[in-house]
């Protein structure tokens, strides 16, 4: 026989959330400020709640790189470490969205998710912290996951957990500093743009390198130039650039990338093969702090010039 059921009003009561504490630079100058720049060059705050969404507690992945040790056995007892490498990191970083309805949740859910998975197909983002006092860092990173299931189970809010692979464990700043060297009046290495007298030495000075870890430089060389050998005296490590040719004339630049290794001719061209003194070419970092640096021109003249680019990198944010 047919059972009848009494209807029944089942009311939910709604959900409380207990929201860390919102870092945004309305509540509080004193605290940083997080951004992830998507490979589109698009830049998406993490911090503001007026946008829909903010970082709570929960980052992870922010101090020194991790790294591994290489150790053998020593005939003693215990081990000698030989080799230490830096590892890429995976920094963890959760996300709050919400939205006034499920559809306004939706699609501040769906944005964000393009904004972080198009490294897939457009290359590495950036994450990046601002400090109170202006100062930046940023890492290069990957998304990992994060953005899985079902967004909010039919909700106005949820939280992701990101995780972001970064293959260089090191942030580093957000502008390059650049030293220029060119002939000139010979001046004291302290002067914003490092000069001596025309000679065969072209520049010999004190580069700085403030960071925490070795920086790897570009060079842009403006001829003429027929012969460029730059030297770290503090490394003792140099290079020698012969343009492919024949020698670089006047206005003519020839840029030498440091990582990766490769060198660029004035149109473009691939030297790569043919322009330094391989294999006794080593194309040397500035380590931290002092670097006395020299560069020898052979066939240098007025226009000549060399610039020294480098981004300084750090163990943390």
């Amino acid at each position: 026989m047919p059972l009848l059921v009494s209807a029944t009003t089942v009311e939910f009561a709604p959900v409380v959330v207990d929201e860390p504490r919102v870092i945004t630079p309305e509540f509080d100058t004193r605290v940083p400020r997080f951004s992830w720049i998507a490979p589109d060059g698009q830049e998406w705050p993490l911090d503001s709640p007026q946008l829909g969404w903010f970082t709570p507690r929960g980052r992870a992945g922010l101090g020194a790189a991790p790294v591994e040790q290489v150790a053998d056995p020593h005939p003693r007892g215990g081990s000698r470490v030989r080799h230490i490498q830096p590892q890429a990191r995976v920094v963890t970083w959760p996300l709050f969205v919400e939205g006034v309805s499920h559809l306004q949740f939706v699609e501040r859910w769906r944005a964000l998710t393009r904004a972080f998975t198009s490294t897939r197909r457009l290359g590495p983002g950036r994450l990046r912290v601002m400090r109170p006092d202006g100062t930046a860092r940023e890492i290069e990173a990957f998304y990992q996951g994060g953005f899985d299931g079902e967004p909010g189970w039919g909700h106005t809010f949820d939280q992701a957990v990101l995780s972001l692979y970064c293959e260089d464990p090191f942030w580093r700043a957000t502008e390059p500093i650049s030293l220029p060297y060119g002939n000139g009046a010979a001046v004291s290495y302290l002067d914003p743009h490092l000069t001596v007298s025309p000679s065969s030495v072209l520049g010999s000075t004190v580069a700085v390198n403030g960071g925490d870890v070795e920086a790897w430089p570009v060079w842009s060389i403006t001829g003429p130039a027929s012969v460029v050998v730059a030297t770290n005296v503090t490394t003792g490590e140099s290079f020698t650039f012969t343009p492919v040719g024949g020698a670089l004339t006047a206005g003519q630049t020839a840029t030498i990338t440091t990582d990766p290794p490769a060198v660029r001719g004035p149109a473009g061209q691939n030297w790569s093969g043919g322009a330094l003194n391989w294999p006794g070419a080593v194309l040397w970092g500035l380590q931290p702090g002092l670097n006395d640096v020299t560069f020898s021109v052979s066939g240098s003249g007025a226009a000549t010039n060399i610039t020294l680019s480098y981004v300084p990198r750090y163990e943390t944010a």
